[in-house]
């Protein structure tokens, strides 16, 4: 071998290593995530805005949530007089004032797609199919067919960086199956989050499920230990399981074969789970008690529910949220407010005046208990000094806009937090007859989601926000 070829050689190796190096580096890039350390802030705010997922342009965690509330709104109480910052809150919005400076107003924001069209009736269902998706959902009772939400197109991206990729609030007791509203299947009405167009992904209801799937369960300080003998017990559980399967694939036909493979792909799942569980190490520990379970109260159901989604962004265990508080054609009645009849029969008011009264009322009622939850957001300071509302952008909308003539166009939108920086709250914003899809897909572009040129009947982007 002369000397070229031996040059060659070395040069080509060393290739070969850098590739192989860059290739290993860039997967640990993948799968791995530091977590932001308060004393790299002032370091990573040069680099300017955020471009990796999920995180702000000062290294700390960025979040999304999205907040439904239901059967639209009395539009006359709901929209402010004015534009820009020179504004004055409605009645409906007026709980707001203390946060005014960190909400954006969004009208102008529409989904055609849950108009009735040659569907006829349903506008609940659709309402709620519709509002993370954007799509036109089929009217079925058994053969479902929605589109991915936003909320899962988001945490696609960002999954790797937390313990859990998403979750599901609700307030509601959900149907899982059947038809609800004019023969659409329940699943459209009780769900807002889709990990794929046949499938919602079920939001869950208990504030005690909800904190111990987050934190384990026990008293707090023993929650860590509580957590590992359970990983230990499924992981014995699943060892058992795999090892009889592989005995029993040998007698089994191909038909047989092709259900067991189906079985063990859920049970790698599950195993999955614990070891990404098992990879971000110690689990947080709130120092307070576990909740006893779904309160009486429905205020204190609402807050408490929003105090797991708190808890969910304090300790970072996801950066992605949705929260269903009632489900489109709710007809749930407000005591609290001395207000006996049902929420949906009061929408449907024909213009009686006291009927709309009591409308804006329940409007009011949930747009406090919205605004609650961001004073708490704004009180808890992130990793980089700033609140999590700032290091936050959390939507809280419906699908119908005014529910007593069932319309979807213009619905009550606001867009909560400054996104670490990247948005311009504090404003009145009119965007002029939008899809709602173009909120979602400037939201997803500050998440970092790379490669989304279109979701559900985007148009394009909302440069305004």
């Amino acid at each position: 071998m002369n000397k070229q070829e031996i040059t060659r050689n070395a040069q080509a190796a060393d290739h070969r290593a850098s590739v192989t190096r860059r290739h290993f580096l860039k997967g640990l890039g993948v799968c791995m995530a530091l977590p932001a350390f308060e004393s790299m802030s002032s370091l990573n705010a040069l680099a300017g805005p955020a471009v990796r997922p999920g995180v702000t342009g000062t290294g700390a965690p960025l979040r999304t949530a999205f907040v439904y509330f239901p059967n639209g709104a009395i539009p006359k109480a709901w929209w402010p007089e004015g534009e820009g910052t020179d504004y004055a809150l409605s009645r409906t919005l007026q709980p707001l004032e203390k946060m005014r400076k960190h909400v954006q107003v969004l009208s102008g924001l529409d989904h055609l797609n849950a108009e009735a069209g040659p569907d006829g009736a349903g506008d609940h269902a659709r309402a709620n199919g519709t509002f993370l998706t954007g799509v036109r959902m089929k009217k079925s009772a058994t053969d479902v067919h929605a589109g991915i939400s936003i909320d899962q197109m988001i945490a696609r991206n960002v999954s790797h960086l937390t313990r859990f990729p998403s979750l599901e609030l609700t307030c509601d007791s959900g149907r899982k199956s059947g038809a609800c509203d004019s023969g659409y299947s329940c699943a459209y009405q009780y769900n807002i989050a889709w990990s794929s167009p046949t499938t919602p992904v079920s939001p869950e209801g208990n504030p005690r499920l909800v904190f111990e799937r987050l934190f384990g369960s026990g008293s707090p300080g023993t929650r860590m230990q509580n957590l590992q003998r359970r990983q230990g017990e499924q992981r014995s559980i699943l060892d058992f399981v795999q090892d009889d399967a592989r005995a029993m694939q040998r007698r089994l036909g191909a038909q047989d074969k092709a259900k067991l493979d189906q079985y063990l792909t859920g049970v790698r799942a599950v195993e999955a789970r614990i070891e990404k569980a098992e990879k971000f190490g110690r689990i947080p520990d709130p120092s307070r008690e576990t909740p006893i379970g779904v309160p009486g109260d429905y205020e204190q159901y609402v807050q408490l529910m929003f105090d797991m989604l708190l808890l969910a962004f304090q300790t970072d265990s996801t950066r992605v949220a949705t929260f269903l508080m009632a489900h489109d054609g709710s007809n749930r009645s407000f005591g609290e407010i001395g207000i006996s009849e049902g929420h949906h029969d009061l929408s449907h008011h024909q213009n009686r005046a006291e009927m709309i009264q009591k409308v804006s009322d329940i409007d009011r009622w949930y747009v406090r208990q919205f605004s609650l939850f961001l004073e708490r957001m704004e009180q808890t300071k992130d990793v980089d000094g700033k609140s999590l509302l700032h290091n936050s952008m959390i939507v809280y909308g419906t699908g119908n806009a005014d529910g007593n003539r069932h319309t979807h166009s213009n619905l009550p939108m606001l867009l909560a937090g400054s996104g670490g920086g990247t948005l311009n709250p504090g404003r009145l914003v009119k965007v002029g007859g939008k899809p709602t899809t173009n909120l979602f897909l400037s939201m997803a572009d500050r998440m970092g989601v790379q490669g989304m040129d279109r979701f559900g009947d985007s148009s394009g982007r909302l440069a305004s926000i």
